[in-house]
């Protein structure tokens, strides 16, 4: 935990960073869960609510806000504080009969505190959240796919270069756009008004970057708007940049 906090803080400061992808070198566990010794080791009285976020949920939403696009690439096992880590990330993607999802904590006796109750319903919906966390069960990818939890779940082979080559493309683009768009999904959190109006505020903001102002006019320079380039317009888009 104290590796992923020190590795997020420079991450976050680090300008020339636009795409992180974590993976893991053990093929059977990206992380297993939090160490449950720790978990027992807490005060034996109810303390007050916090009215600040503690370690672990501040670790985690560093990933969530900051302007930076994140991604797993999960070919193990992710269960616990290991699955609340990764739906922190932006990008979920796993392996087909490797990767597995799991929240056992009310299994025993606790729930997941590390933002799994805050962060599935968002993600899967409400009635497949409590089915996750109440049942305890692992989810192979196949079905983490189907219920949201992954964005894709692919063939163990074709993994990799999938998730390589859509870290690449997404760096490809300006940093002041990545960050401004991440900042504006992340606003569908608040009522819809306010969403949209923050919606409006960033994109006029990302309209005056002088990176914006140059990758609009190369499309138009190279046909952008015409018929033969939006024929295929994701392989035209990857020739902007500098």
């Amino acid at each position: 935990m104290l590796d992923i906090h020190h590795v997020g803080k420079a991450l976050a400061a680090d300008e020339g960073v636009r795409v992180i992808v974590f993976d893991s070198a053990n093929p059977d566990f990206f992380i297993a869960h939090a160490d449950v010794t720790l978990i027992q080791r807490m005060p034996a009285e109810v303390e007050p609510k916090a009215a600040t976020l503690g370690f672990f949920h501040a670790m985690v939403e560093r990933f969530r806000t900051m302007p930076k696009v994140s991604i797993a690439k999960l070919e193990g096992r992710a269960r616990g504080g290991g699955s609340e880590f990764v739906l922190s990330l932006d990008l979920r993607f796993g392996a087909l009969g490797r990767a597995i999802l799991s929240q056992p904590e009310v299994a025993l006796g606790i729930l997941p505190g590390g933002s799994g109750t805050q962060r599935l319903p968002r993600i899967v919906g409400r009635g497949r959240a409590l089915e996750i966390v109440l049942g305890c069960e692992d989810f192979p990818a196949d079905l983490a796919e189907r219920y949201g939890w992954l964005n894709r779940a692919l063939p163990p082979a074709e993994l990799g270069p999938f998730v390589e080559r859509l870290a690449y493309r997404i760096a490809s683009f300006p940093a002041e756009a990545i960050a401004l768009a991440k900042a504006s999904v992340n606003a569908a959190e608040l009522p819809t008004p306010e969403g949209l109006l923050e919606e409006a505020h960033l994109f006029n903001r990302s309209v005056v970057t002088p990176a914006a102002r140059k990758r609009m006019a190369r499309f138009l320079e190279r046909g952008g708007q015409t018929r033969e380039a939006e024929l295929d317009l994701g392989t035209m888009l990857e020739t902007l940049a500098d």
